[in-house]
C-alpha cells in the first residue's frame, strides 16, 4: 500500500498542501492514505507523521513530496528511514527521485547516511576546537557557577563559623549538590564531608 505525508511550515492561509497532495495523488496514493501537518519542520511534536508512522504495514511505501517534508535535519531524516526499513517499509521522495525500493535509491540512501555521519564528526570538531580556543583565552566552558562573589565568601564564612551544610542550604536558598559542587571547585577543604 502506498501511504503519503506532507507538511507546511505554518497553519497560515498562504501555505498549503495542495501541491504536495496533487503529486502525491498522481504518483497513485489514495486520498484516504494521505496525512499532513502544518508545523514548522523543527518541531518534534508532529501528529500526522506520528499518525503515518503507525499507519504503514510492512510492504508498504511512505512516500513524500521532497525529503525536507519529512525530517527536522539529515540526521533525523535517516533516522525515519531507518526506523521504516526496520519495519519493512519502503521510501519514496518523489522530487529527490530517492526511492529506497530500486538498488541506485538504497545507494543514494547510504550515501546520505554517511554525509550525515561526517556532519556529526565535523560538528563535534569544532566544538573540542572551539572548547580548546576558549580555555586558551582563559574561559572554561559549561554551566556558568551557581555561587559566586559576595555570597560564595557568606557562605564560606558561615561554614567556617560552624553553620552546617544543611542550614546552608536553607538559609541561602542553594541545592546541596551545588553547594558540595561548589565548594570542591574552590578547593574547601571539607567539600564533601557528609557528616555536616
Amino acid at each position: 500500500m502506498l501511504v503519503g505525508y506532507m507538511r507546511v511550515s505554518s497553519d497560515s492561509d498562504r501555505q498549503s498542501t495542495d501541491l504536495q497532495r496533487d503529486a502525491l495523488l498522481a504518483a497513485g496514493i489514495d486520498a484516504r492514505h494521505l496525512f499532513e501537518d502544518h508545523a514548522s519542520g523543527a518541531k518534534d511534536d508532529r501528529p500526522g507523521l506520528a499518525k503515518a508512522l503507525e499507519f504503514v504495514r510492512p510492504g508498504d511505501v511512505l512516500i513524500v513530496w521532497k525529503l525536507d517534508r519529512l525530517g527536522r535535519s539529515l540526521s533525523h531524516l535517516l533516522a525515519i528511514v531507518n526506523m521504516l526499513k526496520d519495519q519493512h517499509v519502503a521510501f519514496r521522495s518523489l522530487t529527490e527521485g530517492m526511492d529506497t525500493t530500486t538498488p541506485s535509491g538504497e545507494l543514494l540512501f547510504h550515501v546520505f547516511g554517511a554525509l550525515a555521519q561526517y556532519e556529526r564528526a565535523l560538528i563535534q570538531e569544532r566544538v573540542v576546537a572551539g572548547l580548546a580556543a576558549a580555555r586558551r583565552r582563559g574561559r572554561i566552558g559549561g554551566r556558568p557557577a551557581a555561587i559566586v562573589g559576595e555570597k560564595l565568601d557568606t557562605i564560606i564564612g558561615a561554614l567556617n563559623s560552624g553553620m552546617s551544610k544543611a542550614a546552608v542550604c536553607r538559609n541561602f536558598g542553594v541545592k546541596r549538590t551545588t553547594l558540595i559542587e561548589t565548594l570542591a571547585r574552590v578547593g574547601w577543604p571539607d567539600a564533601y564531608n557528609t557528616r555536616n
